[in-house]
């Protein structure tokens, strides 16, 4: 991903303002620095961000009025991420059952979930800045059409009809042009973005339906590593963008989102996916969580807290209206919304909920 202009995040970068002569006013962000001199070159108002750096050179960066902010060295996780993970980052480790993304669950657990102590919260703090930095720029060098949101059951079994329903839903917005942007879960989210990463839907749902529940995770892994290993693919943004976090660490990770801003906030990372989802939501059967969602996006919608929304598409026409009946509430609040909201529908019709999110 392009950094953006006042941010340092390779060492080519760096030579080219060090030539320069200065990095006044630049943020550096995550390089090892370890050798690099910094004589003649004007530092002030800059800022090294989780560099490695020296106790002699950066006591000299900071003596010239530079500010230097360094990596926190206690946890498994970067305290100043300067990139999205991928799926090969997350299930690094996975073969010798040292898989990253479980040992940083394991670590957040270890030191009190979502109540950290000091120590612990700053650095979780500091680790979601940088993943709300990464994502800013990599949602600025996405090109293609709108980023749609599909919101459903974590728990939705592999092979169901609601699994296969959504990865078709993904592979349709992505061959309409759309990013297909999801919270990072198992189940309806995974769908979604498996969708969006494959070539062959059927295919790949029937792979993975040999391990049907996230519950079991090592082979659920295995199968989701393996499907990944037939499909390979050298675009970053096969399979959309994903948004998790570590409060629903006991959660196998989802694998088939090509980026993923993994967060340990879930207030946090709530906001920043109906925050990028501009170009809409379909919202597919869930419970809680999938609820929340619905009336957080409504609220955004309904206030134009972040600018025009698109449309709220409810996949499951008897779910929402007599199962979970959200959609009698939604109608007389969102008829009093913005005219740039562009409303709520009903459907049962995974090309009709594409036609309503990317017109052709």
């Amino acid at each position: 991903m392009d950094a953006t202009p006042d941010e340092i995040e390779s060492l080519a970068e760096l030579r080219t303002w060090l030539d320069k002569r200065t990095l006044a006013g630049l943020a550096v962000q995550g390089l090892d620095l370890t050798g690099v001199s910094f004589v003649d070159v004007a530092v002030d108002d800059a800022l090294f961000i989780g560099c490695r750096l020296s106790s002699v050179a950066a006591a000299d960066l900071v003596a010239r009025g530079a500010s230097v902010v360094p990596e926190l060295t206690h946890a498994p996780y970067p305290t100043h991420p300067s990139a999205l993970y991928t799926p090969a980052a997350l299930s690094a480790g996975f073969e010798t059952g040292a898989m990253y993304d479980t040992v940083v669950y394991e670590h957040f657990v270890a030191h009190g979930g979502p109540l950290p102590p000091i120590r612990e919260a700053l650095s979780q703090r500091l680790h979601d800045h940088g993943i709300d930095n990464a994502l800013g720029d990599a949602l600025a060098s996405w090109v293609g059409g709108p980023i749609v949101g599909v919101m459903g059951g974590h728990a939705e079994p592999r092979g169901s009809a609601a699994y296969r329903a959504a990865a078709e839903l993904g592979f349709s917005l992505r061959r309409a042009g759309a990013l297909v942007l999801t919270g990072g879960g198992p189940g309806v989210m995974e769908a979604a973005n498996l969708g969006a990463y494959v070539d062959s839907v059927d295919e790949a749902v029937e792979e993975l339906a040999a391990a049907p529940y996230f519950t079991d995770h090592q082979p659920y892994t295995a199968a989701a590593l393996a499907v990944r290993a037939r499909y390979t693919t050298d675009d970053p943004w096969a399979g959309g963008l994903s948004i998790p976090t570590w409060l629903y660490g006991h959660e196998p990770a989802n694998l088939f989102a090509g980026q993923i801003a993994k967060y340990f906030s879930n207030a946090i990372r709530e906001d920043t996916i109906l925050r990028a989802a501009r170009g809409g939501i379909v919202f597919a059967p869930g419970k809680a969580g999938t609820v929340q969602e619905v009336f957080q996006a409504a609220t955004k919608a309904f206030y134009g807290s972040d600018g025009a929304s698109g449309p709220m598409v409810f996949l499951g026409k008897r779910y929402w209206t007599e199962v979970l009946p959200v959609e009698a509430l939604l109608r007389p609040l969102m008829a009093q919304a913005p005219a740039s909201t562009t409303g709520i529908h009903l459907t049962d019709d995974v090309e009709e909920a594409v036609a309503l999110l990317v017109p052709r």
